[in-house]
């Protein structure tokens, strides 16, 4: 086997053990959360240091339309170097030949991070706080829906047929019977996980019919954006075994809860390894609290990252969980920052903000770059809220417009981010926004065609 082999994590050194590899994927997240690369034989890959795609990818919307770039490169669409991350190799267990994945760092052609890759806006992220000597701590959990196929869009989703010959319908949160109805895909998860590496810390169902709930380990954010990355290709594989589709959507079936990706998120003295939010006799810190003053303070300026899409918003409604305030709480489900119970060592906050729609980096640099400028301008936090949260709180930005305007106009979130990739992204969700508008939709068909 060749050299670069050697460098691989020893999952992917198992699954090439005594195998002939084939073919090596070389990926990379747009805005979207969209994997794009090339898939190359693995002779090939082994014989090249770097590969190259074009800059429009991340000027790419979900639709396949292209934004306006924000300056003369969208004409001449210069190449980016892609530099493999072979931490980042894994195994693509579902296909038939021995295939590996890696996720690829991008640079321009003289070796700086190109600023609108959204994995190197997240290391940057994560580089403001190693500068002040702090580690970012996170851990995701997943939410999303197995539904029966849907090929017609004019179509509603509907969930699939489980193990009984029945259609999900009712709503089992944490049901075992629930979770067995589907136990094949599920089955299939876990089996796919454990040939890529990656660890779940536990599986269960949410409150919609047929929504799954996995949670995953804390860690290094950069890692685990990576792993949601692969697990979001992962899922919906294992799905399409069965002859049924994972989705990620925010809000994939009316009158059904949203789907979410609940981010918990603490912070470390990179020197001694101490949590930040709470001191030596356990009692909670300064930091603490100007953290959650500076999710208060800059989450609304964010919300364009966490919830992307005109759908999103479909999910910030009360009584299903999820959020429509910025209000902080303990073990308070109906606040949009959650502190769970945990020992006092363990003491983190619960962003129950982002969707599973987002792209998982931006995800993390969300909460993140929130949670940091709180630190640095040591802001301090509202009162906790105790009871009922929905009532008398204040809303998020109800649309993606919205979201945009108050993401445009946010100075401080802007020079963390830095202008370029803040401009492609707006112009990448504008130009969504605008098609979206433009589209007639059923409802308008069925209620406006021969009533108005």
């Amino acid at each position: 086997m060749s050299d670069w082999t050697q460098k691989l994590p020893e999952a992917a050194r198992q699954y090439i053990s005594g195998r002939r590899l084939d073919e090596v994927e070389c990926l990379v997240s747009d805005l979207n959360g969209v994997a794009k690369g090339k898939a190359m034989p693995a002779s090939k890959f082994g014989k090249q240091k770097y590969f190259h795609l074009p800059n429009s990818i991340f000027a790419q919307t979900i639709t396949g339309d292209y934004a306006d770039m924000p300056d003369e490169s969208e004409f001449t669409e210069p190449d980016m170097v892609l530099v493999p991350d072979f931490t980042t190799a894994t195994a693509v267990p579902w296909s038939i030949d021995a295939t590996l994945q890696v996720i690829h760092d991008v640079n321009d052609q003289a070796g700086n991070p190109v600023a609108m890759a959204p994995r190197n806006v997240l290391k940057r992220v994560v580089k403001f706080y190693a500068d002040r000597g702090w580690k970012p701590i996170v851990a995701p959990e997943m939410e999303f829906y197995i539904v029966a196929r849907n090929i017609d869009a004019n179509q509603p989703i509907i969930p699939p047929v489980g193990r009984s010959g029945r259609r999900m319908m009712a709503n089992q949160a944490y049901s075992m019977s629930a979770v067995d109805e589907y136990g094949k895909v599920i089955d299939d998860i876990y089996d796919f996980a454990e040939a890529q590496g990656f660890e779940i810390d536990g599986i269960v169902q949410e409150g919609g019919a047929g929504q799954v709930e996995l949670n995953l380990s804390h860690g290094d954010p950069v890692n685990l954006a990576d792993e949601v990355f692969y697990f979001k290709r992962l899922i919906r594989e294992a799905a399409l075994r069965h002859d049924c589709f994972a989705t990620f959507m925010a809000k994939p079936i009316e009158g059904e809860p949203g789907s979410a990706m609940h981010i918990h998120q603490s912070v470390i003295d990179a020197s001694t390894g101490r949590n930040i939010f709470v001191d030596g006799k356990g009692k909670e810190t300064a930091a603490f609290r100007h953290f959650i003053g500076g999710m208060q303070t800059y989450l609304p300026a964010v919300v364009a990252l966490m919830a992307p899409y005109v759908n999103s918003y479909r999910r910030y409604v009360p009584d299903f969980a999820a959020p429509i305030n910025l209000e902080w709480g303990r073990d308070n489900r109906t606040t949009g920052l959650r502190v769970p119970i945990s020992p006092t060592a363990a003491r983190r906050l619960e962003n129950r903000l982002p969707g599973m729609d987002c792209n998982p980096y931006l995800g993390m640099v969300a909460t993140m770059v929130c949670g940091y400028l709180g630190l640095v301008e040591e802001r301090e936090p509202r009162p906790e809220k105790t009871g009922n949260a929905y009532i008398d709180s204040e809303e998020l930005p109800t649309t993606l417009g919205d979201a945009l305007d108050l993401f445009s106009d946010c100075a401080p979130v802007r020079e963390v981010l830095t202008p370029e990739f803040c401009d492609i992204y707006e112009a990448v969700k504008r130009n969504e926004y605008k098609e979206f508008l433009q589209v007639i939709s059923p409802w308008e068909r069925e209620h406006l065609l021969l009533n108005v």
